[in-house]
């Protein structure tokens, strides 16, 4: 039992689980607007366990994937599998488990979320392998995460209004837009080893070009959005405060020095996404 617990640790670690609150925020600001405040909170704990079970299983199932092309790469070389920590079985079975709790917490919401469940874990994990076909995966990542406001709004109401797809269209792009910086560090790696990224394709200097253009395109999907929620002035502060965190993160790192590459990707998404929700869960309070 305690090396199981142990194996669980790492994988934990590995899949740096803690960072669902990526993704987690925009399918609660969802479910805030879908409910016009709290749904049960049954509805609410079900929704989180989707989304960690979701995320855990798709990260589990890429490190699975990209274990051999993990060991080639001398910045992912100590992660979990190439350094021993982990066997490849045992992450598989992490991932399966995962994947049974999404289904399962899925049937509990409502017949529609279930139904579409399959649906989303193709996204999920047919993200992993398309980096060896495409060097727009980008945007898939971007999709596997914007996913969740669109999953968290059918969560409550059993049905999809298309206006929550706008939201689901904003946290596609600023996923990919970062995904594609992210990338960056492995362009001479990428180029070896013959996968697809945008960096490698473009070049690291148009590639950040390509991520700016990407979040400025998400801003104006947002500005849609808060459009047709028709926002209040809390809401659109959080808006313009999203805004000046996304430059904040452009303006750390460059071309030509990613190395504060880590506090743009991991800290400043984390920021936005968490003040994101906060503004507009205080709108939606005090237009009650």
């Amino acid at each position: 039992m305690a090396g199981i617990l142990r194996k669980i640790r790492i994988t934990l670690e590995m899949i740096k689980w803690e960072h669902s609150i990526f993704a987690l925020p925009f399918a609660l600001t969802a479910m805030l607007l879908a409910a016009n405040g709290l749904p049960g909170w049954r509805t609410v704990g079900w929704i989180v366990v989707a989304m960690i079970a979701a995320r855990s299983a798709a990260m589990a199932f890429n490190r699975w994937a990209d274990a051999d092309l993990d060991r080639e790469n001398p910045r992912t070389r100590n992660r979990a599998i190439p350094a021993g920590l982990l066997s490849r079985q045992f992450v598989l079975g992490f991932t399966l488990v995962a994947l049974a709790v999404v289904v399962a917490a899925a049937a509990e919401l409502n017949r529609l979320a279930l139904e579409l469940t399959p649906v989303v874990l193709v996204v999920l994990l047919g993200y992993s392998y398309l980096k060896r076909l495409t060097q727009w995966s980008h945007l898939v990542l971007g999709l596997a995460l914007g996913l969740a406001p669109s999953a968290a709004w059918i969560a409550v109401r059993g049905s999809l209004d298309p206006r929550i797809l706008v939201l689901t269209g904003a946290v596609t792009l600023w996923v990919g837009g970062f995904d594609v910086l992210y990338a960056c560090q492995d362009y001479e790696h990428d180029r070896v080893a013959g996968l697809h990224s945008l960096p490698q394709a473009m070049g690291l200097t148009a590639a950040f070009w390509a991520a700016r253009g990407m979040h400025l395109a998400m801003m104006a999907l947002l500005v849609w959005f808060g459009w047709l929620f028709g926002f209040g002035v809390a809401a659109w502060i959080g808006e313009g405060a999203v805004g000046l965190l996304l430059a904040y993160e452009h303006a750390l790192v460059s071309p030509r020095d990613l190395r504060r590459l880590n506090a743009a990707f991991f800290t400043m998404n984390g920021v936005i996404a968490m003040v994101f929700l906060a503004f507009v869960a205080a709108d939606v309070w005090i237009r009650r």
